[in-house]
């Protein structure tokens, strides 16, 4: 009698298996890198101890009308929020004088980034965007299954080393070219670029090209020459631009961020809108926190005073920082870095590394209170010694 055949060996349900049934586009991402595990150092250190400046999160927090109401809104936690987000659409339309129209609602301004690429680009397309800008621009187009087409950074000589190089991205832009990712102020470098610039960089993009201009930090912008894209949508109807609630506002456990375009692009993004994509208290919080600028200009003082104050105490023990309009700084640390921010964990103090960004020799410091930058500062003064 004849062995039966051996049984075939069992795959290996490990990531790699998964992997390569993936669609194209996500075979070839790498997961959101946070830098820390924030919990367990939490966990580590105590909260009160640790020193959070890896996040660009805001210290002084939301604004107390946007505390109450959360707690107003917990009471209806079991019904579903308003799958429209009207309120706060139309408190958007009217801080920013636009239309209900042209504007969408988004789980932070990182889901509306994404599905810009999944709406917008696709597989032999093209994305234009430059180095050293905003992680999720490579992780939306990646994930749309289109080419990255990224342009160099201007040199670390420039008046704004590592910035956008608005005539080279516009120079990029080809026949197969659907978006081009711009940031102002930029994430990581804190780089800028005034209203000329903005200008004459617009004026050189093809109409039927979709312009993202990300603007997660204009609030925080006080340099005379910089101004936001919303001030020249009515000029270029293929500008979209997108906003957070988590920097300025000081509500980023919440994670609403919105866009701002023509009702035609919003109308055909709102297609892709995930159902309820916004919580209950962050709706309510969020149309609170627009409704109190006092708090706003408050906070936006503070930042701007500390930031200024951070990057001169840095330049003061020799260390390079980069220009900002942000609530983060750029250092540069040299051939140290890594040996830096590691000693510098070790003490409770979290920055965030940048090679990720191919800034290995650099480390991101978020824009803490007072005593949050005394902290650090006592801490790298021990480090340095």
């Amino acid at each position: 009698m004849s062995q039966p055949a051996p049984l075939a060996a069992a795959p290996a349900f490990d990531e790699a298996w998964f992997a390569a049934r993936a669609q194209p586009g996500v075979q070839r991402l790498k997961a959101y890198d946070p830098g820390h595990d924030l919990v367990a150092l939490r966990r580590q250190y105590g909260e009160a101890h640790l020193v959070e400046l890896g996040s660009n999160e805001n210290p002084y927090g939301p604004s107390p009308a946007a505390r109450a109401a959360i707690l107003d809104s917990l009471h209806a936690l079991h019904r579903y929020p308003d799958p429209l987000g009207g309120d706060l659409k139309r408190a958007l339309a009217r801080t920013h004088g636009v239309e209900v129209g042209q504007i969408l609602l988004g789980n932070g301004s990182h889901e509306l980034l994404m599905q810009l690429g999944q709406v917008f680009a696709g597989p032999g397309e093209e994305v234009v965007f430059s180095r050293y800008g905003f992680a999720v621009f490579a992780l939306s187009t990646q994930a749309a299954g289109a080419r990255m087409n990224i342009v160099e950074a201007l040199p670390r000589d420039a008046a704004m080393p590592c910035g956008h190089d608005l005539d080279a991205i516009a120079a990029a832009v080809g026949a197969d070219t659907k978006l081009v990712y711009v940031a102002n102020p930029n994430n990581p470098t804190g780089t800028w670029f005034g209203r000329d610039a903005l200008v004459a960089f617009l004026d050189q993009i093809p109409a039927h090209v979709i312009v993202v201009m990300d603007e997660a930090y204009a609030e925080m912008a006080d340099a005379p020459d910089y101004a936001s894209a919303l001030s020249v949508l009515d000029r270029y109807p293929n500008v979209a631009v997108t906003r957070t609630f988590s920097k300025a506002y000081g509500l980023a456990g919440l994670r609403v961020g919105y866009l701002i375009a023509q009702p035609g692009l919003i109308a055909v993004m709102d297609r892709l809108r995930e159902s309820f994509n916004v919580n209950g208290p962050a709706l309510a919080a969020c149309e609170a926190a627009l409704g109190d600028e006092d708090h706003l200009r408050w906070a936006c003082a503070r930042n701007a005073e500390q930031r200024s104050a951070l990057a001169e105490a840095l330049a003061r023990r020799g260390l390079r920082v980069f220009p900002s309009q942000t609530n983060f700084v750029l250092v540069e640390f040299g051939a140290r870095t890594p040996q830096v921010e590691a000693a510098l964990v070790a003490r409770g103090v979290i920055l965030r590394p940048m090679g990720g960004y191919g800034l290995a020799d650099c480390i991101r410091i978020s824009v803490g209170s007072a005593d949050e930058n005394r902290r650090l500062l006592a801490a790298l003064d021990e480090v340095l010694a």
